[in-house]
């Protein structure tokens, strides 16, 4: 479990953006989504959107904003993500078309999950 208290600083912090841009670039940069009901929360624990299991804390005058930077260090960093996550949902007609929009996937490095029959493309 990954224990994290208060926020580092917000996406847009040029002060670790050199870093964060390199572990973009790794793959290596995880999301925590917070739903929308559990905004006005100060703790709670969900995992991010690659599994990793955080205990969250907030601290007194803190606020939440989107794109706020939880978690950084050597091979991973935390962003912080409020409301529900943007899915595109593609279903391909057959599968050339299947093929194609997986190729395609790949090199754009789109984030995805597989579904039934389907690609789910994750927005930002």
């Amino acid at each position: 479990m990954l224990r994290i208290h208060g926020i580092l600083a917000h996406r847009g912090d040029l002060r670790h953006a050199g870093r964060l841009h390199a572990l973009e670039h790794a793959g290596a940069v995880e999301c925590l989504w917070i739903p929308p009901g559990d905004l006005g929360r100060r703790r709670f624990r969900l995992p991010t959107d690659r599994g990793t299991d955080c205990a969250f804390s907030l601290g007194r005058g803190e606020a939440m904003a989107d794109g706020d930077l939880l978690y950084l260090d050597e091979t991973r960093a935390v962003i912080l993500r409020l409301g529900a996550e943007a899915v595109l949902r593609l279903r391909p007609r057959d599968a050339d078309a299947a093929l194609k929009l997986g190729w395609n996937a790949g090199n754009l490095h789109w984030r995805v999950r597989f579904g039934a029959g389907t690609l789910d493309v994750l927005l930002d």
